[in-house]
């Protein structure tokens, strides 16, 4: 019933580690997604022999060799064979509660965008996919892993026909997931995040892979073009403008004031809770003395 696409960057070292273990998760899915890996970047064609997915190694790029977001749309649209496609980013682990998230909404609406707030982790080798793989990672994005808060989106997943008209963003760089949230509300479609149920598992890398790395990724001129395309003020569309969330019990809320309420709690963070953090770590120990000398007199 559904497509995944993604654009792998070149397997190589820990990169190559990760994207096997983000594309051998799709393939555990049920039922098993079609899966279509975009480019020519080294290990690309091989992956998609080894994993039985489809390879398109055509793309369209910019002057900086990035692919452009509107050409892959395109080519996934045409390429493929279901009504439901799901575009993730190459290092995203996916488990079977985002697919039952995605089932759950199905059943509720007929046309919607489906996103999802990711957790961070490091994991630096071959994932075993043995018998409770799911539930060992869950144990470990627990104990180790780090909400990225509501600009973390990685995974989109919506039905064919939803993005007719897409900019021509680079892909990997700013700004191109927040417009396909905006597109989604402008055209006044549901927005659902399933982020209380099915968050996603980020594999943590670096940029080497990028020329000019980090600093080019956030603030080179391919973001500001992004930036330009979006539109809009920086993170004026993210995950804090969601309509609808869904539930532990399946069902679908509302989402109203979101944005208003984080910014309420920014400011009491940073006036009441930042400034007096030294204060009440001192007050906690002297309380923690007092506990301990009152024991020792007992």
């Amino acid at each position: 019933m559904l497509t995944i696409f993604s654009v792998p960057k070149a397997f190589k070292g820990h990169i190559s580690v990760i994207q096997r273990n983000a594309i051998t998760s799709w393939t555990l899915l049920l039922p098993r997604p079609e899966i279509i890996l975009f480019g020519k970047d080294q290990g690309t064609a091989e992956c998609a022999r080894e994993f039985g997915a489809r390879h398109e190694p055509e793309i369209a790029t910019n002057e900086y060799g990035t692919p452009l977001l509107n050409d892959m749309f395109r080519r996934a649209e045409s390429a493929s064979s279901h009504p439901w496609i799901w575009y993730v980013n190459a290092d995203i682990l996916l488990l079977g509660n985002f697919m039952n998230a995605f089932r759950q909404v199905s059943q509720q609406l007929q046309k919607f965008l489906l996103v999802t707030e990711r957790i961070n982790m490091d994991i630096r080798e071959s994932i075993q996919f043995t018998t409770g793989w799911e539930e060992r990672l869950l144990r470990l994005a627990r104990e180790e892993g780090v909400r990225w808060g509501p600009t973390g989106i990685d995974v989109f997943a919506y039905p064919k026909g939803f993005y007719p008209r897409v900019p021509d963003f680079g892909l990997g760089r700013l700004w191109f997931d927040q417009w396909l949230i905006k597109a989604a509300r402008q055209m006044k479609a549901p927005v659902v995040d399933a982020s209380l149920v099915a968050p996603v598992l980020h594999q943590n890398h670096d940029y080497n892979h990028v020329p000019g790395g980090a600093e080019w990724v956030w603030k080179g001129k391919e973001a500001e073009h992004n930036l330009a395309l979006y539109g809009e003020k920086p993170h004026s569309y993210t995950l804090l403008d969601v309509t609808h969330e869904l539930l532990p019990n399946g069902t679908l809320r509302r989402v109203r004031f979101r944005r208003q309420r984080a910014a309420v709690d920014s400011f009491l963070r940073k006036t009441l809770l930042e400034p007096t953090k030294g204060i009440r770590h001192r007050l906690g120990l002297r309380r923690g003395s007092s506990r301990k000398n009152a024991a020792a007199k007992a």
